[in-house]
């Protein structure tokens, strides 16, 4: 790997703080995080802000195919330069904002459910996390790096303080796992925290489904909107169509105790609230 410092130098290029660009910079946890990540040699790999390549040419020699994804055309064609003195032939590069990125048409061309990997642009963490949700019918796999303190609120459990709407939604309908922690000396510019790499396995059927999953989407971004109210509060200032009267009447047919918290509510007592909602 060539040192993303040297790189940026020599392309006159610098590290553009409004998209939290952090380069990952230590080839041994470049190689261990590929390693970790389990790859088959049949896998198709959606990288996502692929950088200087510092991922993106070691999950290339271990896969099929790796579309790389990535919005600063600043970086395009050092990227290409890259990937062309590494041999990586099998990597398509696509300059694109993930967040607008068509799923549907990258599903179209491949017969089974992709992998997604990438060390996530720190700003824009949670919102990409909640578009991989919404197309994860066609996706295995997700192996992602966050700045540790959004991986810990990820996998937090309920009544933990920073359990909330992202640990809710995503283990909804997936298991996450912890692969590697990745210290802040590891990358360029060196970022003030630590990072955490997860594994994010999407399971198909979800374990507790909700019958309508929009509405229990707005349900637990409601409850955790007013996090610090009862969840009789929150849910009745949630603009939710149903009625004070009629919040009651579910959180009583659910077994749950009014006057409890949000963050003390498991994924299954959410899905109850939203299948009864749902039933009004």
């Amino acid at each position: 790997m060539t040192s993303p410092r040297s790189l940026l130098k020599a392309w006159g290029v610098y590290a553009d703080k409004r998209w939290g660009q952090n380069f990952l910079a230590d080839p041994h946890m470049a190689d261990l995080i590929v390693k970790r990540a389990g790859l088959q040699p049949d896998d198709i790999v959606l990288e996502i802000g692929a950088g200087t390549g510092a991922l993106t040419i070691p999950i290339s020699r271990s896969v099929q195919r790796v579309v790389a994804v990535e919005r600063d055309k600043r970086l395009v064609e050092l990227l290409r330069n890259e990937l062309l003195a590494a041999s990586a032939d099998n990597v398509i590069i696509t300059q694109e904002n993930i967040l607008s990125f068509d799923f549907e048409e990258l599903g179209r061309t491949c017969s089974r459910p992709i992998v997604v990997m990438g060390n996530l642009p720190y700003n824009i963490s949670s919102q990409i996390l909640i578009r991989l949700i919404r197309y994860r019918e066609m996706i295995s796999t997700a192996v992602l790096m966050f700045q540790k303190e959004l991986a810990d609120r990820i996998m937090a459990p309920p009544g933990n303080k920073i359990y909330g709407r992202l640990s809710v939604v995503v283990q909804y309908c997936a298991r996450v796992a912890p692969l590697i922690t990745v210290g802040a000396s590891s990358f360029y510019p060196r970022p003030k925290v630590d990072s955490e790499v997860l594994r994010v396995e999407f399971v198909t059927p979800v374990f507790y489904p909700a019958r309508d999953e929009s509405l229990f989407f707005r349900i637990v971004g409601a409850a955790f909107n007013q996090r610090r109210k009862t969840i009789k509060n929150a849910l009745k200032g949630g603009n939710l169509g149903i009625t004070p009267e009629g919040v009651l009447d579910v959180l009583d047919r659910a077994g749950i105790d009014s006057r409890r918290r949000p963050e003390t509510l498991g994924v299954k007592e959410f899905v109850d609230i939203s299948n009864l909602i749902q039933e009004i």
